[in-house]
């Protein structure tokens, strides 16, 4: 297995500790005026979420985290399992709602996602920045609304509900940002 000697050391880095993927969110180099260098780093584990600071000493090295990411294709929902399928290999992957998280407000079928694999099991599934839902319930606007900020709950075709603004009617079709869950246009009437 790779490792990356401290000269490496870069934000966005993938590399393994005690066993476990981590992403080195955050590295600042540091030379006090005598005695080694320093490289302070932040790393956030790509299995549990949680972050660590470690500090390591010019020289160091730490292991690359066998971790790849790949193009998926989500093919459909199997009780608490979303199954996915790689497009170039035709491999299927079952990811557990644990893992998949709050994805299922923006999947639809055939839809291409990102998936991180460690070890040959995906650890993170993620959507497209932007997904196009069409409205299928949602309370009739009312005169005077397209003026104004106003927002309504609205349910999409996955069964999410969003907000959006108040002259979105039963049959739009709108695009929703994946990151933040917020409306962010209307793509047809």
């Amino acid at each position: 297995m790779a490792s990356y000697n401290t000269s490496d050391f870069r934000k966005g880095l993938k590399v393994q500790i005690d066993g476990e993927p981590y992403l080195m969110t955050e590295m600042m180099f540091v030379k006090p005026g005598k005695g080694n260098a320093m490289y302070k780093c932040k790393m956030k584990n790509l299995i549990r979420g949680t972050t660590l600071d470690r500090t390591y000493k010019g020289g160091d090295s730490l292991e690359s985290a066998d971790v790849e990411t790949t193009t998926v294709q989500f093919l459909y929902r199997q009780a608490e399992d979303y199954v996915f399928m790689d497009g170039e290999t035709f491999e299927q992957y079952e990811v557990a709602s644990e893992v998949a998280g709050d994805i299922w407000k923006f999947l639809k079928d055939g839809m291409e996602c990102s998936m991180t694999l460690y070890n040959g099991r995906a650890i993170i599934v993620e959507p497209p920045q932007h997904v196009q839902l069409e409205v299928i319930e949602t309370a009739p606007g009312t005169k005077g609304d397209t003026a104004t900020n106003v927002t309504k709950p609205a349910k999409m075709e996955t069964g999410a509900e969003f907000l959006v603004p108040g002259f979105i009617k039963e049959g739009n079709v709108v695009k929703i940002s994946s990151i933040t869950g917020d409306y962010v246009e209307r793509v047809s009437n």
